[in-house]
């Protein structure tokens, strides 16, 4: 996965509309078009092999709008421009979680210290339910 590329290509072809965004703005908030919503068609994003991308779209499946177009938007900035930089971010990051692989896991077996520290937690733990028992205690 390059994720120069990803994010030169998502800029490239990223496109983009404007609404009225909630949140702080003053006497703005009901003039400006400031809310970003961003949209991508994964099969375009460039930086991706054809199983990072298959990955991908099974992953973001839930967020697929269209014809294959993963969509954000951002409204957390006063300004359209941080907004669209902040749709842009949120495109590439999602993109990026969703291609990548989860590390395979090594199987190893616990050390002689942890399975002696877990039977004596497990003996501690039996001897004080045993002493809260109301049996007469046993020598």
């Amino acid at each position: 996965m390059d994720l120069e590329l990803i994010r030169r290509s998502v800029g490239e072809r990223a496109e983009f509309d404007y609404a009225r965004s909630g949140g702080p703005g003053g006497q703005n908030v009901n003039k400006r078009d400031t809310k970003a919503r961003a949209r991508v068609r994964l099969a375009l994003v460039e930086g991706l092999s054809e199983a990072e991308r298959a990955l991908a779209l099974e992953r973001l499946a839930g967020r697929l709008v269209g014809d294959g177009e993963l969509a954000v938007s951002a409204e957390d900035e006063r300004t359209r421009e941080l907004n669209r930089q902040a749709a842009l971010g949120r495109l590439v990051a999602a993109i990026a979680k969703a291609a990548k692989r989860p590390k395979r896991r090594v199987a190893t077996k616990p050390t002689r210290a942890s399975k002696e520290r877990r039977l004596q937690s497990k003996k501690t733990r039996g001897e004080t339910k045993r002493l809260r028992s109301s049996r007469p205690i046993e020598g």
